[in-house]
């Protein structure tokens, strides 16, 4: 992980930090409902996910998305790495763009003991995917131990 993110500064790209929304009354991991257990769960029996997106955004690899989730409280439980930039899904042309990712099964389970409020985040109005601001990064890092 150090190694793909010293190789992305020195090529003149910093590696960011995202929050993706997940709503578990709508949203869905390959049929299984999207919540904090089921996220604990796959980052230790199964941390490799592909997640939509509706835009590219500009993630690279190395960067990190962390999961916010609407109910039943509106927190960060999980966290994960990207894999692969975006790519289009030829298969399925309704779905705009593919990120492969892993969670982080220790990082993810600090947060599912210990969530990152909606307050700590300075969260307004979200979106589906967001950039972290600067000033909660540090809740969310502490959290971790990243």
């Amino acid at each position: 992980m150090a190694d793909v993110r010293a190789e992305c500064l020195t090529e003149g790209e910093a590696v960011a930090d995202w929050i993706y929304i997940l709503n578990p009354h709508r949203d869905t991991l390959d049929g299984e409902p999207s919540d904090k257990e089921t996220m604990r769960r796959l980052a230790e029996e199964e941390p490799e996910l592909e997640l939509w997106l509706s835009r590219r955004n500009r993630m690279i690899q190395g960067d990190r998305i962390w999961f916010f989730f609407t109910h039943p409280e509106s927190a960060v439980a999980a966290v994960a790495e990207v894999d692969d930039e975006p790519r289009r899904d030829p298969e399925d042309p309704d779905i705009p763009y593919l990120v492969a990712v892993t969670l982080l099964a220790e990082a993810t389970k600090a947060l599912y003991r210990d969530p990152v409020s909606r307050e700590e985040l300075g969260l307004g109005q979200v979106r589906s995917v967001q950039k972290v601001k600067p000033e909660a990064l540090p809740a969310l890092l502490a959290r971790t131990g990243l």
